[in-house]
C-alpha cells in the first residue's frame, strides 16, 4: 500500500504513522515551512515520521505540482488536511484527481462535517463546545486529533478494501469535531457525568486518596468488587469506608498489593513531559 500524505500538524501525520506501521510504504510531502509539529514537539515529530520519505514541494510552483503528480501516480492513497477550497486551489481536489489518478483513493481530513468544512477550529475549541473541559485545566490529551487520525485510517483501509473487492475507488471525509463528539457520548449519556456510573457515583469505580498519591480503583464487574472487598476485610462499602481504607498505605504500595491479587487497581502517576524548543 503506497500513501502520499500531505496532511500535517497531528490528525494526518498520526494517522500516516499509524498506515505506516500496518505496513503501507508513505511518502510525506510537507510545504517549504515545513510542519508546525517539528516546532511544537520535535521528538513526537520525530517518532511520527519514523520510517516515512518526506520531501519538500511548494504547490503553489508548477514543477513541484508536476513532481506530486509524479508521486500520485503510483499511490493508491492520498492523505489531506487541508480546507477543501485550499486543495482545490492546488489542482489536488477529489474531482479533479479521480480524472487524473484512476487508482487513488482519497482520505480528507477537515475541521468541521460539510457544509461547514471551510470553518476554523482546533482540538480545544471542539471539547470546549463538547463540555468536555475543567477550566482552568487544558485539556491532557489532543482528544479530537487522535480520535479523528484513528477515523482517518478506518475510512482509508475500508476505501482500498473496496477496491480490492472491486469497487471503484474512493472518498471519505472525516471531521474532527465529529470525532470529536462520537468520544463526547459517554457524558452526553450521563455514563461519565460527574455522579454518573464512570463518573464518581460508584465506590467500586472511583478515585482516592492514599497516605502518599491518589489511587484508582475500577472493580466494576461483581467478582472484581465482591473480591475487593472481601481482601480488605470488609462485608460491604461505600465510599466513605473505602476512602478510610486507603489512607492507610501509599498509593504504590496499594498497586503492588492489587497486583498480586489479580485486582484492577492503579497508582496515579505523573507523565515526564519532554519539553523541546
Amino acid at each position: 500500500m503506497r500513501v502520499v500524505s500531505l496532511a500535517v500538524n497531528l490528525p494526518g501525520p498520526v494517522a500516516a504513522a499509524r498506515l505506516r506501521g500496518l505496513g503501507a510504504s508513505v511518502t510525506k510531502v510537507e510545504p517549504p515551512s515545513g510542519d508546525l509539529l517539528a516546532w511544537a514537539a520535535p521528538a513526537y515529530y520525530e517518532d511520527l515520521a519514523r520510517g516515512q520519505k518526506i520531501t519538500t514541494l511548494d504547490l503553489k510552483q508548477p514543477e513541484d505540482r508536476a513532481r506530486l503528480e509524479g508521486l500520485l501516480e503510483n499511490a493508491d492513497l492520498l492523505l489531506t488536511s487541508s480546507r477543501s477550497r485550499a486543495l482545490e486551489r492546488l489542482g489536488v481536489g477529489w474531482k479533479e484527481l479521480s480524472v487524473r489518478h484512476p487508482r487513488l483513493s482519497q482520505g480528507a481530513i477537515f475541521r468541521h462535517p460539510a457544509p461547514d468544512d471551510d470553518v476554523p477550529g482546533h482540538d480545544l475549541t471542539y471539547q470546549a463546545g463538547l463540555g468536555l473541559l475543567s477550566p482552568p485545566d487544558l485539556p491532557r490529551t489532543l482528544l479530537a486529533d487522535l480520535a479523528g487520525a484513528e477515523r482517518a485510517v478506518s475510512a482509508a483501509l475500508a476505501l482500498l478494501l473496496g477496491r480490492e473487492r472491486g469497487r471503484s475507488v474512493g472518498y471519505a471525509e472525516v471531521s474532527l469535531a465529529e470525532s470529536a463528539a462520537d468520544f463526547a457520548e459517554p457524558l452526553r449519556h450521563g455514563l461519565t457525568a460527574p455522579g454518573g456510573s464512570l463518573g464518581g457515583g460508584l465506590p467500586e469505580y472511583n478515585l482516592y486518596q492514599t497516605s502518599k498519591g491518589w489511587l484508582s480503583v475500577a472493580a466494576l464487574e461483581p467478582h472484581f468488587w465482591r473480591k475487593l472487598l472481601d481482601e480488605l476485610g470488609l462485608e460491604d462499602a461505600g465510599y466513605e469506608d473505602l476512602a478510610r481504607a486507603f489512607r492507610t498505605r501509599s498509593a504504590g504500595e496499594w498497586e503492588a498489593w492489587a497486583a498480586a491479587r489479580d485486582l484492577p487497581l492503579a497508582a496515579l502517576r505523573e507523565v515526564s513531559v519532554i519539553v523541546e524548543r
